[in-house]
Order: structure tokens, then sequence, then C-alpha cells
């Protein structure tokens, strides 16, 4: 095995540039964040996509994917032939999670692993920093045809921004409000990072972190962790949903739909429709509001009598897609982000023939349906559940099997309760068909290509 000093340029050999090739990052005496960052000729981040931490645990490519020991990072896999040529660097660093500096450091190291195991190390100690709060650990970057590592250890006394600003990408300004788009318009992406939403959201929403990171796992697993999307939820509101909302049950599992929401997109909000008898759109759900949002728009939207899933549905794709006016659509409308739809009731409706043009018509455009009833019914993913006889949704089952659409853009599943499922459970079952949908809408043009996407 080769040791490395500070400065030492290591060519990589042609099947090890192939990978798999695994980093392993160590540090005792400090809580440590690891982060990759792929950048440019110039030096900076080709794309937010292109930044991997514990919350975006791979880029789009495949090319840096994280890696863990039981919670936590200890490194990264590299495929460095899949990333894109516009990749000239790809920089691994360490920030401390809280206080100290990487003088308090006491060992550290940096192992490179091929098939055939350790084959470099780059050790390094608190000796070797100052004041530091960040520090670029070492690079893999292109040199005639092919890859090399240099070991770096150099540090930045702004800690994480410091260094996320070095590599081109902006750090929120918490001071600056954010303008809301009018409705049935995109609203613009928020000059942010996402490892900007990510410490936001540990300093407004700590209790969110958890989960945001399971949301991000499961993405990761489907294969969507540089995956962007909008999010709506849309709650059921009629009387029977009552007790669910007096217990709470349903604050808390908006809550995790937020939290899908702040892995599908930077700026911390999700869309709120209400239905019952009429349908209310109520202001975003997010960070600066998610405390006992349900609470307060069921005090200014009592619950009704009734429950119309199509007028919903069309109210929905009003917002969305304003030209139709939530009415017939016949050929396919692209836009540059899909819509994940979280439909929650727990009963029939009575507009099912409303409902069904609705999902007709809605499958030439970029939405995508995932309708979970509260009861019981035979599609439900619940071993519990398995042994009912009778369903409760068997117009929502139709609906999951609907005939005459472009693509299939709609999942269903049922529960006992909204708290049923462990958070990695469902965030699993949230995923059960959406990705196989994306490759569909992108197959049919209903999906451009996504801003500042790298290919």
């Amino acid at each position: 095995m080769q040791q490395l000093s500070r400065g030492a340029r290591l060519p990589l050999a042609g099947d090890v540039s192939q990978g798999p090739l695994q980093v392993k990052l160590a540090g005792q005496g400090l809580a440590l964040d690891f982060a990759c960052f792929a950048v440019d000729a110039s030096g900076k981040l080709v794309d937010d996509r292109y930044m991997t931490f514990f919350n975006q645990p791979g880029t789009p490519c495949g090319g840096v994917v994280l890696a863990s020991q039981g919670s936590a990072v200890d490194g990264f896999v590299f495929r460095l032939a899949m990333l894109p040529p516009t990749v000239e660097r790809v920089v691994i660093t360490a920030s401390i999670d809280g206080d100290g500096t990487m003088s308090q450091l006491a060992t550290g190291h940096v192992g490179l692993h091929g098939v055939e195991g350790e084959f470099a190390r780059f050790a390094f100690t608190g000796q070797d920093f100052a004041h530091e709060q960040a520090v670029m650990l070492g690079e893999f970057y292109r040199r005639d045809g092919g890859w090399r590592f240099m070991a770096v250890a150099q540090g930045f006394n702004g800690g994480l921004p410091a260094l996320v600003r070095h590599f081109g990408a902006d750090v929120a300004q918490e001071s600056v409000p954010a303008v809301p788009a009018p409705q049935g318009q995109a609203q613009a992406a928020a000059p942010a990072s996402r490892i900007s939403l990510e410490k936001r959201i540990e300093a407004t929403a700590p209790q969110l972190v958890s989960l945001v990171k399971s949301a991000g796992v499961s993405l990761a697993k489907a294969g969507l962790q540089g995956h962007r999307a909008r999010v709506c939820l849309v709650l059921d509101i009629s009387g029977s949903m009552s007790s669910l909302y007096r217990k709470g049950l349903v604050q808390r599992f908006a809550e995790r739909i937020l939290a899908l929401g702040c892995r599908f997109d930077d700026d911390g909000d999700i869309d709120v429709f209400l239905f019952g008898r009429n349908v209310h759109h109520t202001e975003p759900m997010g960070l600066s509001n998610w405390t006992g949002y349900v609470a307060k728009v069921i005090e200014r939207h009592p619950l009704e009598g009734d429950t119309r899933y199509g007028a919903a549905m069309s109210a929905v794709r009003r917002h969305y897609f304003p030209d139709t006016d939530g009415g017939e659509r016949k050929t396919a409308h692209a836009a540059a982000l899909p819509v994940y739809v979280m439909f929650v009731t727990d009963g029939s409706t009575s507009d099912q023939a409303v409902t069904e043009r609705q999902l007709r018509w809605s499958s030439c455009e970029p939405i995508f349906w995932q309708f979970m009833g509260i009861g019981k019914g035979r599609k439900s993913r619940s071993k519990r559940l398995s042994d009912f006889a009778d369903s409760d949704f068997p117009f929502l089952e139709k609906l999951d099997d609907l005939d005459g659409r472009l693509v299939d853009n709609a999942d269903f599943f049922s529960v006992a309760s909204p708290d049923e499922h462990a958070d990695s459970a469902l965030y699993e079952l949230l995923m059960t068909e959406y990705p196989a949908w994306v490759a569909q809408a992108r197959q049919h043009g209903l999906l451009l290509q996504e801003p500042n996407r790298v290919n």
C-alpha cells in the first residue's frame, strides 16, 4: 500500500478509474460531515445535483455514490468513467458538524480501495490544520486522458459556507423573503444550493431532519437521488375524517410528505389542496409554518359533507397547467418539472365519471397521482389488512388500472391508519410506481430536460 503525503499525486490505472473505486474516510476527535463536489474547468460546481452528501447520496450519472457504515457516512464509491466530460475534478471535503476547529482532530485518513483492497492512503492529523472548520481532503482530476488523485488537505476558515461559495454554489440568505409565484405558474428556483436547504432544515425544523434523510434513502434506492419534482398534498376534509384530524394523524402524515418535498425540490414548500363538497387551495406548507399547519387550515376550512375526487383533481390541474382550465387534454403537454400528487381520502367519491375523465386527461400531462385510502383494501401492501375479503376502495382500485390513458399515471394503496407504516416503509410505498411513470413520461415527451442537467 502506498502512503501519500500532502501534495502527492497518484496516477490511476485504467481499470481503477473504471470503478468501482471506493474512498473510505475516517476522522477521530471530531464529528465530521463528508461531501464531494464535481466541478468544471473553472473550478465551479457543474450542477447542484453534482454535490454528493448525506441527503443527496449520488450524482445523476452514478459516477459518485455515498457509502455508509451503519448510520454514518464513511466514504464514497466512484465510477469516474461515468462522469460527464464537463467534470474536470471531483473534490472530497470534510466539515465540522457542530463547534470546534480542525486542529482538534486527533487522526484521520483517506483510503483508496480497489477490487483487491486498499492500495493508497493519505493520513493527516489536527497538527496539519489551525482554526479551519472545513477542509478539502483530496481530489480526483483528469490528466492525459486518464484520472489522477492528489492529496490536498487545504482548510477553509469559513467552514462549510466557504466551501459552498468556493465551488460556485449560492448560500441562502435567510433575510430575503421568497416571492410567491402567481397561481398556475411555476415558482422560480430558489437561489440556494441543496446544502443551503439542509442547513435551513436543521436550523428551523430539526424535527424533520430524520424524515428528510429517510426520504433521501428511499429515493436513492429507487434511482431518483438526483430527481426534481413539485409536490402537492391533497387532503379529504369530509366529516368522516374528523377523528384523524383530531388525533393529529393527518398533521404527522403531512410532515412526512413535506420531507419528501424537501428532497424533490429546494424551496422547502409543498402545495396543499383540501376537498369535500368544495375544493380549497390553501397556502403552501413549508419550513416556516409546518408546526400545527393542519389544525390551522382546518380551522379556516371546517370539515364538510360529500367527497368529490374529480373536482379536486380538476383544481390541481388548473393550478399547474392553467392552459386547459382543468378540462380535456388530447395531446402530450411537456414541462420541465413533474408534479407528484399525494391524494389522501377515507371514502368513495360522488363524482366517479368526472374523476375518470380527469385521470385520463391528466395522463397527457407530467402529473402523477398517488392515492392512499384510509381503511381496508385488497391492494394494501400491509400484511395486517390482507385478510379482508372486501375493499372500502373498489373505485380507487379501478383508477389504478384505468384504461384509455396515455401512460399509467396513478398508483393506489390503503392503510388502516396514516401512521401505520414506519417512515422508510412509507417512502418506499410512495415510490412503488412513480419511477416507472417518470421513465414513461420521458418516453412520451411529457418531461423536458431538467434545468441545469448534465448529460
